[in-house]
């Protein structure tokens, strides 16, 4: 009798996640309710407007909002470690936390210029990362950092090893920032926004350096970014985030071929041709949103996105739609969407 393959867990599965900032106008909402799971050598895109949470998102996980900010956290994060232990990055203890980020939990930054300490060689601070996680020499710490350099495709390594970060370019920090952030062999890797400052030459090569990387080590990656085109090329799953909220999520392959939310299907229709998915028709004139995403101050009782959308009801100003399964890998906000339509 032939015998199931065994179910390997996900890496990463976020249930419900929030995120709220106490100001003297009332409670800001960044990040209402975002459910979301990564698989084992996988990527997993976020996608959506400026302000629709993404950035808070990746950094509540990373545990690195800024306490002066008073934020509560609500939701889980179970993250499965290397070793199979499952730890819920948001209410574990702050000295578990820094074992894990920058060790088997990594992360790129929008901007590696603010990112990078700017009074030490770039050499030194991945050293550093190396000296605290693995209980490595000085010597050979700065070796590991050499290797992870030649990893990343910088030219005259050796050299570069004792550079300061403004003595680099755009591409080279960015590299850096990829160097130091696989420096310990992280199991998740979140990349927030890593090539909104490249030109399109050197995106591309960072990309296929991350590909690859992955590839090699079986990492699964959490990518934000605004470009889907670059989601169509790079990622496996996609989840559309609107004021704080999962509004789609599925396979990139589906929802490209198949959008359900109409918040979806008008962020696919903003793309020219090229972001397209292979063998899809071209769209005749680009398509605009109208309106403006609204205030996480003070939320609307009902969909968020109904005062865009072209296809609101009635119920949807009045009421806020559950997050349906259609499918196992398919869910869906929204009260025009019936599980039968994509089952």
């Amino acid at each position: 009798m032939p015998q199931c393959p065994p179910i390997t867990p996900a890496r990463l599965t976020v249930s419900n996640l929030g995120a709220s900032f106490p100001t003297d106008d009332g409670l800001v909402r960044s990040v209402a309710d975002v459910s979301f799971s990564i698989q084992p050598g996988k990527t997993t895109a976020l996608v959506g407007e400026s302000g629709s949470g993404k950035s808070v998102t990746s950094l509540a996980l990373m545990r690195l909002l800024p306490r002066s900010a008073n934020v509560q956290l609500g939701g889980s994060a179970a993250f499965v470690t290397r070793e199979g232990r499952t730890l819920d990055l948001l209410r574990i203890r702050e000295r578990e936390m820094r074992a894990l980020r920058g060790n088997q939990l990594a992360m790129i930054f929008q901007e590696p210029m603010s990112s990078l300490n700017p009074v030490f060689p770039v050499g030194e601070q991945i050293a550093e990362s190396v000296r605290r996680h693995q209980g490595l020499g000085r010597r050979a710490a700065l070796a590991h950092a050499l290797r992870m350099l030649d990893l990343v495709e910088i030219p005259a390594a050796a050299q570069r090893l004792h550079a300061y970060p403004h003595q680099l370019s755009g591409g080279m920090r960015q590299r850096v920032m990829i160097a130091l952030a696989m420096a310990c062999g992280p199991t998740l890797l979140i990349a927030d926004e890593p090539t909104t400052a490249l030109d399109v030459t050197v995106q591309a090569q960072i990309l296929e350096l991350m590909r690859r990387l992955q590839a090699e080590t079986g990492m699964s990656i959490l990518f934000i970014t605004h470009n889907l085109g670059v989601v169509a090329q790079h990622a496996d799953d996609m989840v559309v985030l609107y004021a704080g909220r999962v509004l789609e999520s599925a396979s990139v392959r589906a929802l490209f071929a198949r959008p359900a939310h109409p918040y979806t299907q008008g962020l696919l229709a903003c793309l020219p041709g090229k972001a397209r998915l292979p063998g899809e028709p071209r769209p005749r004139r680009l398509f605009a949103i109208r309106g403006q995403a609204p205030s996480p101050l003070a939320p609307a009782p009902g969909c968020a996105f109904a005062p865009r959308c072209e296809r609101a009801l009635a119920e949807c100003s009045a009421a806020l739609p559950p997050l349906s399964t259609v499918r196992p890998d398919w869910q869906v906000r929204c009260a025009r969407v019936p599980p039968e339509k994509l089952a």
